[in-house]
């Protein structure tokens, strides 16, 4: 049995959403974030880093969403979410790594900037607000314009990430920074309508359902 070691409020609600599509079997063990919203403790008993999501598979024990995310799907999609073309292999490969390399990065830049002054000591937080929300919109706002304009032009174009008729790796793993795009007011047209479309999915909604309550959906 598969047991995926889940974090509230996590990249691992997409592992979740996969699991779900695959028909696979598999347990959930939950943790919560603390008051400074970072993962407890307990997950370094599970990974050296204490991050989530985690994925445990008899003697594999699997950290990082994109390992997951192919881990699963090579050995249990049974040919499903697979590109069948050069030019969805190319778009599937783009956007697997640019999820966490590119995008991610700058998400979690404003939610730091954002995050800084509310734990600051009140008589510091006027001041840390001006400085942060400065810099915010120095370094943060033009990086996610370019970015939303990037996933845009490609939603344009193609039902899936990669450009097939189902879903890909770079679907399960696009899917939590989009949302956290839609949370923060950047996602265009194309990218609200293919969210609304991944979360009529009835796996999606599964996912949901075992995986408790999740901020961004």
């Amino acid at each position: 049995m598969i047991i995926v070691h889940h974090l509230n409020n996590s990249r691992s609600q997409r592992i979740l959403w996969l699991l779900e599509e695959l028909g696979v079997p598999y347990d959930i063990q939950k943790y919560y974030r603390n008051s400074l919203q970072q993962a407890p403790k307990e997950l370094l008993e599970v990974n050296p880093l204490g991050k989530s999501p985690v994925v445990t598979d008899g003697d594999v024990n699997l950290a990082e969403s994109g390992a997951i995310i192919e881990y699963l799907i090579e050995k249990y999609g049974n040919g499903r979410f697979r590109t069948t073309t050069e030019s969805e292999h190319i778009n599937n490969l783009y956007y697997t790594h640019y999820a966490e390399g590119s995008l991610m990065p700058v998400l979690v830049m404003g939610l730091i900037f954002r995050f800084v002054p509310q734990k600051s000591p009140w008589f510091l937080r006027p001041f840390m607000r001006f400085i942060f929300s400065q810099l915010e919109k120095l370094l943060v706002k033009p990086e996610l314009a370019k970015h939303s304009d990037l996933v845009e032009q490609q939603l344009s174009k193609v039902k899936w990430i990669a450009g097939g008729v189902e879903p890909t790796s770079a679907d399960f793993i696009m899917i939590f920074p989009l949302e956290g795009l839609a949370e923060i007011k950047k996602a265009g047209k194309n990218t609200s309508e293919y969210i609304q479309k991944v979360h009529a999915r009835p796996a999606y909604k599964r996912a949901l359902e075992k995986g408790g309550e999740y901020a961004y959906a």
